[in-house]
């Protein structure tokens, strides 16, 4: 797993197995390496063992939500960036300040991956600046 190189992989966590086919999918077209983890803690663990460039993480999840997730990985790997996705149009500021981005999941098609490119220095024309929220 943690042979690809650490500017190109990104672990996607969810508990939505479509979800995660969806952001492999679309993040292996543009050249990224996925690792992807369908629980919280199944996403910690892999965090914990892997070199990586960014980690996406859903707000809502079963055992854990994705601020709990963040928290954990940052403790982990504090200059790990994190993307956090919810369908929820606001989530709390406490839960944003440990994440480096939000992105709304009904804008994710349009934005996740600006976004992700942003945050980890790959700037496409025309993006905008680190810390975003879609």
């Amino acid at each position: 797993m943690s042979n690809y190189p650490a500017r190109k992989t990104i672990l996607c966590i969810d508990d939505d197995h479509s979800i995660l086919g969806y952001q492999r999918a679309l993040l292996e077209r543009r050249g990224f390496s996925v690792l992807t983890a369908a629980s919280a803690r199944q996403g910690i663990q892999i965090a914990a063992a892997c070199a990586l460039a960014a980690v996406i993480v859903d707000y809502h999840m079963p055992e854990m939500n994705g601020h709990e997730v963040a928290t954990e990985i940052k403790r982990l790997r504090p200059h790990t960036p994190i993307i956090m996705l919810s369908s929820d149009e606001e989530i709390a500021e406490h839960a944003l300040k440990v994440v480096d981005a939000f992105v709304s999941k009904n804008e994710a098609s349009s934005r996740l991956l600006p976004v992700l490119t942003s945050i980890c220095g790959e700037n496409p024309p025309g993006s905008q600046e680190t810390r975003l929220t879609a």
